[in-house]
């Protein structure tokens, strides 16, 4: 669903050129209900902002947007041991060295947690609250308004 809504944005999802462009469609791909997954107050949906330079990315600077889904997959609840299976829905992008953000470590900060507002004016309000936190800080604004060199759109089970 995130790539289809990419693509209705003139984006593609591994050649993102507009970080805005990028943001409003996983805004939008946020607030889309999924089936089969836990309840909000059981962490079954969440998203969070991340950023860094990893090895998977060849040490590059990286802005990341990512989904958790805690899926329901119907084993034996009653087990103490039972845990939903966890997939995640990223889209990476991978920035140039820029003097803008060498020194993108010094955030002090990887990441903005994740969020499980429900869908809806909840989550609309966390991702305004996400914004602000990212454009806190200088290192983040000018990787926001970069042009990524690439981009990548994963899902993969996570944890």
């Amino acid at each position: 669903m995130f790539e289809q809504i990419l693509r209705q944005r003139g984006v593609e999802p591994d050649a993102v050129r507009d970080v805005n462009a990028a943001w409003d469609a996983f805004a939008e791909f946020l607030q889309i209900e999924i089936a089969g997954i836990e309840s909000p107050e059981n962490d079954g949906d969440g998203f969070i902002v991340e950023w860094g330079e990893w090895n998977w990315n060849d040490d590059q600077p990286a802005l990341s947007f990512g989904r958790l889904l805690a899926v329901n997959d119907g084993g034996e609840r009653d087990d103490p041991h039972w845990q939903p299976e966890y997939w995640k829905v990223e889209l990476q992008l991978i920035f140039g060295d820029d003097p803008a953000w060498a020194d993108l470590d010094s955030v002090g900060h990887q990441d903005t947690g994740f969020d499980y507002g429900a869908v809806g004016a909840s989550r609309t309000a966390a991702l305004g609250e996400m914004r602000r936190f990212i454009e806190s800080y200088p290192q983040l604004t000018a990787m926001w308004r970069a042009e990524p060199a690439r981009s990548d759109l994963t899902l993969e089970r996570a944890g």
